[in-house]
């Protein structure tokens, strides 16, 4: 019996250790399976961490090469090949590049590298589009940013003045407005209007009391479009840094040595110490002298923007604004036709310019008026509709006059139904943008007006002045050809809309003023390789 229990418990030991071992053999498979999927986790979080690590730093890098060319712009506005040079036709997608740089910190140790890509926005601009890649060392993850880089100019605004403005209950403000002295601001805005003034005292011309007001403000009475108490004005900014409109005369003399330096025969004159002195007779497709020994408001050129990319130039010798239309009123002599604009997009003219398209523009061009050499003064007139082929931004007109630029009295049409069109960038560097209140041929007429409702006026572009700005006057009485609409002698277009081209805020004109200096503009990550 003993030997049989003996037997029975060494069976029992037997059994039980070969049920231990294989669950034993199990649990240590299982931990190591978990151990290795945990090991695994570990070295993937590690990895992970790693390359954020590296790819935050490849997006580091490539700021770097952004603000690199920045500072590089700021001192080389017109350098788009990273001072190389090269190569001499760009990428037709990403421009010139690319440029490789090393990325080395304080400490003077190499952190990545970034690859560029400049594209410039266009003839005789000053804004770029910038791709800077970026990766950091023992890494091939690479970031990219891709950022405007370029001054603000005058036509970043769709109205800009070194006075006053204001905007009636009729009136609206489509774009942005800035006005270095105050705006009464009682229409419609769409945007940010702006002053330079905390506070201002408005002129009576300009709907003040004689009382202070702040740099923007309205008319507590106006009720309708838009209620005064109500409406929203957190995009009433003021008081901000005012606007230079001097930095004009120093963008006029720039303008006029691009026109000299875009010819072989007068490229000399570019590099002068005295080049904005300079007269020469000397016509080129980008300067164009002076119309006769003496100055005088009625003579000049007349320049006829086509739409192959051509213009056609007259003299004009003296000026009938008393005339219905601009053919009638200039008399133009024909000197050239056909003549290619110039490659740097701007157009110089030592005189007085008329202005019309015909029927449309095609393409980027700067004209610019200037007596730079004289005590005299030169006038941009609008002689006719002035329209751009596309309004996608690839047709852009800047006007920079040194005093006036004057919509003429016969640009509208003499009557009937019509809409009158400017398409372009007008900027008054010593005067105004307007319609003139009186005929220089008949200076105490008032000019002829238009009132009824199917006659109008759309002006699309910016307009930045000296002084004054305005499309029409409401008179108090009877003057000259000024028309009564039922309450008040109109002279000029009663009816008119001013639009703000937003593809100017990116895109001004070629060698457009600009207001201030190099900044980035608009910046944009891009997540696919170039």
């Amino acid at each position: 019996m003993k030997l049989l229990t003996t037997s029975s418990a060494a069976g029992a030991a037997k059994a039980s250790g070969g049920y231990i071992l294989p669950a034993l053999l199990g649990f240590i498979i299982a931990m190591g399976l978990i151990s290795t999927a945990l090991l695994m986790v570990i070295v993937d979080n590690f990895m992970s961490v790693d390359s954020n690590v590296k790819s935050q730093q490849a997006f580091n890098v490539a700021e770097a090469g952004i603000n690199y060319y920045l500072w590089h712009m700021a001192h080389n506005s017109t350098d788009f090949r990273d001072g190389t040079g090269l190569p001499a036709t760009p990428d037709a997608q990403l421009g010139y590049g690319p440029y490789v740089h090393d990325y080395v910190d304080s400490n003077a140790v190499k952190q990545g590298t970034y690859t560029l890509w400049i594209k410039p926005q266009g003839a005789g601009s000053t804004i770029a589009t910038v791709r800077s890649i970026g990766k950091s060392k023992n890494s091939n993850i690479p970031r990219t940013i891709d950022a405007q880089i370029g001054a603000t100019s005058f036509a970043s605004y769709a109205l800009v003045a070194d006075g006053e403005f204001w905007f009636g209950d009729s009136e609206a403000a489509n774009g942005p407005v800035f006005s270095n002295q105050g705006v009464h601001m009682d229409g419609v805005s769409t945007d940010t209007v702006g002053a330079a003034n905390a506070t201002y005292v408005a002129g009576n011309s300009y709907g003040g009391n004689g009382t202070s007001k702040p740099g923007v403000w309205c008319n507590t009475s106006i009720i309708t479009p838009v209620n005064c108490t109500t409406r929203d004005k957190t995009n009433w900014l003021y008081p901000q840094s005012s606007i230079d409109f001097n930095q004009v005369s120093t963008s006029l003399c720039t303008m006029k040595k691009v026109a000299f330096a875009n010819d072989a025969s007068t490229a000399s004159l570019a590099s002068q110490a005295n080049a904005c002195s300079q007269v020469p007779t000397t016509r080129t497709a980008a300067y164009i002298p002076r119309n006769g020994t003496t100055f005088n408001v009625s003579k000049g050129y007349l320049v006829q923007l086509n739409n192959n990319g051509t213009y056609d130039l007259y003299k004009v010798n003296a000026e009938n604004d008393l005339a219905a239309t601009y053919s009638a009123a200039l008399s133009p002599q024909a000197v050239a036709t056909g003549i290619t604009v110039p490659s740097s997009g701007v157009i110089f003219v030592e005189d007085n310019v008329w202005v019309r398209t015909n029927p449309s523009f095609k393409g980027r061009l700067s004209i610019a008026a200037g007596q730079l050499a004289s005590n005299s003064s030169a006038d941009i007139n609008i002689a006719d509709d002035i329209l751009y082929s596309t309004k996608n931004g690839t047709d852009e007109l800047g006007l920079i006059a040194e005093n006036d630029v004057l919509v003429a009295p016969y640009a509208p049409p003499a009557s009937g139904s019509f809409t009158f069109e400017i398409d372009a960038a007008a900027l008054a560097q010593s005067g105004s943008v307007t319609y003139p209140s009186k005929y220089k041929t008949s200076t105490s007429r008032c000019t002829r007006g238009w009132v009824n409702s199917n006659q109008k006026f759309v002006y699309y572009g910016s307009v930045a002045t000296r002084q004054a700005w305005t499309w029409n006057y409401l008179l108090g009485g009877s003057c000259g050809d000024a028309v009564y609409d039922g309450s008040n002698y109109v002279s000029g277009i009663k009816n008119t809309a001013t639009n703000y081209d937003y593809n100017l805020l990116y895109a001004p004109p070629p060698s457009y003023p600009i207001t201030g200096g190099y900044n980035i503009l608009s910046w944009r990550e891009v997540l696919t390789k170039p």
